[in-house]
């Protein structure tokens, strides 16, 4: 990122940090949720975590390097935001786990030379200016043999753009949705690389929030507040609609149409 971008960024979600209770902070809901549907996908495929070292990129609030320290992950959080590293620190301490951290932007950071056996990142990219570079110190930090985990949201539903610019105040003006453009970076550093997409059908739920329930994008993150949503409230509608989406997201051009993207792979 530019300097000045760097520093947006570090001021936004510093902000963010300071305005948020430990006690808001989902730790099991943004694993387990019905609604968390690609980390829900990411535990299938990471298997068993004991003991594995784990570096946390954009680690946010910390829901992530929290929880896959609790499942028994040696994890590092790196983020922009020092606010955002000490609240990861809080959470971690709040349920009983130690929680190392690296503060820096991610694509201009050195993560060392086979120090990681996952790195895994949770709506990051879009927040690079320069995935690449990102992606290049992904390579070096992975062990032979590691793996990575990301995801982060696709350029092109009209819906999410259309929420997009409403929710301009919960959010930084340098992020970039992803493209499916941008995949060839992965196959050019990576040996092994996957991809799939997430939300279609599904992405009703926040035709609700606005349309019924009248929650302005600004006055509630939409990506958080699915994570709060009772499966046993929601279910009956809401999984007959992963079901449909299951089956679309596999088929183009349905998969451009998908909020979010997931890719992993490994070195």
């Amino acid at each position: 990122m530019h300097p000045s971008s760097d520093l947006k960024e570090r001021d936004f979600h510093d902000r963010w940090a300071d305005g948020t209770l430990l006690s808001e902070i989902n730790v099991f809901e943004a694993f387990e949720c019905i609604t968390a549907q690609e980390n829900r996908f990411i535990l299938q495929l990471m298997g068993n975590l004991k003991d594995a070292r784990l570096l946390d990129i954009g680690a946010g609030l910390g829901e992530s390097s929290v929880y896959f320290a609790l499942k028994g992950a040696r994890v590092t959080a790196n983020d922009i935001s020092p606010r955002m590293l000490d609240c990861c620190v809080a959470l971690g301490r709040k349920h009983g786990v130690q929680i190392s951290t690296l503060l820096g932007a991610a694509e201009n950071f050195n993560f060392g030379d086979s120090q990681f056996d996952i790195v895994y990142g949770a709506n990051v990219l879009h927040h690079s200016s320069d995935i690449e570079a990102l992606m290049r110190g992904v390579r070096r930090a992975l062990v032979p043999g590691g793996r990575f985990f990301f995801y982060d949201p696709l350029a092109y539903n009209p819906a999410i753009n259309v929420y997009r610019r409403l929710a301009n105040k919960v959010r930084t003006e340098d992020e970039r949705p992803l493209r499916f453009s941008q995949l060839r970076i992965f196959y050019e550093l990576f040996t092994e690389v996957h991809h799939r997409e997430f939300w279609l059908t599904s992405l009703l739920i926040f035709f609700k929030y606005f349309l019924i329930d009248r929650i302005h994008p600004n006055t509630e993150r939409y990506w958080k507040r699915i994570l709060r949503e009772d499966p046993q409230r929601i279910g009956w509608w809401f999984q007959p609609l992963v079901y449909i989406d299951n089956v679309l997201l596999r088929l183009p051009p349905f998969n451009y149409l998908a909020w979010n993207i997931v890719i992993w792979g490994g070195k």
